[in-house]
Order: C-alpha cells, then sequence, then structure tokens
C-alpha cells in the first residue's frame, strides 16, 4: 500500500491523470501482489494443517503420549504458522508489520494480566497432561476431594465423588496440592489394628485372626501378612495387621477382613473389649434413730 501511494504520488505530481496511472504495468503489478498473497496464504494453511496433523498423530502411534496435549500444541504451532503467513501478505504490499508485531505484544501482555487466573489453570493443565500425575479412571484425592477421574481439559480436571456427584476442580488447584493416586499401583497394603481383652489368649487370637486372612483368596501370600502385638491400652491388647492386596479389592477386602475377624474371634472365645466405666458412689451416712426420736 506504501509503494502503491507512493507512485500514484509521484504521478500525480508530474500532471497526469487517474486514467493515465491505471495502466496495464500497474494492475499486473497489482494482479501479480494478489495473486501472490493468495498463494503464501495458501502455503501457510497447508504448512499449518500438515504441522499440526504431525504433532497429533504422535499421539496416536504412541500410547503413552497424551491426544489432549498434542491436539492443543498442534493448533498452536498451526496459528503460528498461519500468523508467519499473514505478516508476509502484508509486506507484500508495503505494510509496515513492525507496530502491528508491537501492538500484538501490548495486546497480548494486557490480556495476560487480565487472564492470570485462567492462564495459570492452563499452564497447570499442560502440567498435568505433561507430566500425568493421574489419568482418566483413577481413584484420586486432592486436597481432601476424593473421586474418579471423569475428564482432564486445560482449564479443570472433572472428578465423580464416592456419591456420583461430579466436582469440578480448577487445574491450578490441583497441580498446586498434594495428589493421592489410589490408583497408580496394581496393589495396595490393608491395615487394622484388632484389639482383645488381657484375659485373652494372645496366641489363639493371633492364630484366629491370621487363618482368617489367609482363608480370603484375595489375600497376598507375598508378601507375607505381618501381625503382631504393638500396643498396650487401658482395656485392650492391639494386634497390628497388615496385609497386602490388589488396589481393586482394597475397599470391600477391608471390610469384609474386618467383619470376619469379629465373628472368629467370637467363635473363639477371645474377648473383644470395649470402653467402661466404673462408678463408685459413696456410702449413705448412718441414721441414729435416738437423735430422729428426740
Amino acid at each position: 500500500m506504501e509503494r502503491l501511494g507512493n507512485v500514484m504520488q509521484t504521478e500525480i505530481y508530474s500532471g497526469k491523470t487517474l486514467a493515465d496511472l491505471v495502466t496495464l504495468e500497474f494492475l499486473a503489478s497489482i494482479l501479480g501482489s494478489v495473486v501472490a498473497a493468495v498463494l503464501i496464504l495458501f502455503v501457510g494453511f497447508v504448512l499449518g494443517s500438515w504441522a499440526k496433523r504431525r504433532i497429533v498423530g504422535l499421539a496416536d502411534h504412541h500410547a503413552r503420549l497424551d491426544k489432549t496435549l498434542f491436539h492443543f500444541l498442534g493448533n498452536v504451532v498451526r496459528y503460528v504458522i498461519l500468523g508467519f503467513a499473514i505478516l508476509i501478505v502484508l509486506n507484500t504490499f508495503g505494510v509496515q508489520t513492525t507496530s502491528i508485531i508491537a501492538a500484538i505484544g501490548a495486546a497480548g501482555l494486557a490480556i495476560g494480566l487480565a487472564m492470570q487466573g485462567a492462564l495459570s489453570n492452563v499452564a497447570a493443565g499442560v502440567m498435568i497432561i505433561l507430566f500425568r500425575p493421574f489419568k482418566l479412571g483413577d481413584f484420586i484425592d486432592v486436597d481432601g476431594t476424593m473421586g474418579t477421574v471423569k475428564e482432564i481439559s486445560l482449564n479443570n480436571t472433572v472428578l465423580a465423588d464416592l456419591t456420583n456427584v461430579k466436582v469440578i476442580i480448577p487445574n491450578a488447584d490441583v497441580w498446586g496440592n498434594t495428589i493421592s493416586n489410589y490408583s497408580e499401583y496394581p496393589t495396595r497394603r490393608a491395615e487394622w489394628s484388632f484389639g482383645v481383652g488381657y484375659g485373652a489368649n494372645l496366641a489363639v487370637a493371633e492364630r484366629a485372626i491370621l487363618d482368617t486372612i489367609l482363608a480370603d483368596e484375595r489375600s497376598h501370600a507375598e508378601p507375607a501378612p505381618f501381625i503382631q502385638v504393638n500396643n498396650l491400652n487401658d482395656s485392650s491388647v492391639d494386634f497390628l495387621v497388615r496385609v497386602w492386596v490388589n488396589a481393586s479389592d482394597y475397599f470391600q477386602y477391608k471390610a469384609d477382613i474386618t467383619r470376619k475377624v469379629k465373628e472368629a474371634l467370637d467363635a473363639k472365645g477371645v474377648d473383644i473389649p470395649f470402653p467402661t466405666r466404673t462408678l463408685i458412689q459413696p456410702a449413705a451416712p448412718e441414721v441414729d434413730p435416738q437423735k430422729d426420736a428426740a
């Protein structure tokens, strides 16, 4: 545009009319610029789409790579290529792009300051998708909120809690807090504390607990179950019990073993104490009949 203005200004000062300016050479020059611009935009569009497909294809061919992240990166690369193509087109028409780039930079800075919260969620989302502390279907705990991961996006993480309520957590809160992933490892160690009375036969109680655990097919023989007296409470002798089990069986297994051990101890006549309180009431003062008669 600047070049076109200079040509017209030069010709006007030389005394030529507008009709004199519109020559075949001038039209050919304009037409050439338009064709070049169309070709540049077309090449930019094709190249951007190709680059996006290549990046997304990496995630499709490697199961460990997250598709959400690579779709995002593919779109970023595509728009960057299109942006460069547009700048080249503007240069073709003589437009000075330095000021445009500066304006875009200033606008980007202003938008970034205004959207700090949203951009922090996006940055955290990229970190979650890149480092994969959890995946879809995992059961996790984020700062006291427990649930199954249903969706991971660049802005938030969606959980279904224990009552199947949808919980949406901003990614900045997820990445900035402690994450407990209960589904990461195939096995978990269940732990109980069983108390028996001081008068109970500890060997009988230990045998009853161990036999109950080994009788359940979900219990792992290796590593061997751990059982040991670890505490003498005010009213009970406590056994600490630890057993390895598949992570998928953990919750139901722990509840089942708790009940089975209670029934086994009852069958063996082992007393399971509960807190008791003894009240000592002072004796009533003796009454002197003679004093009452007087």
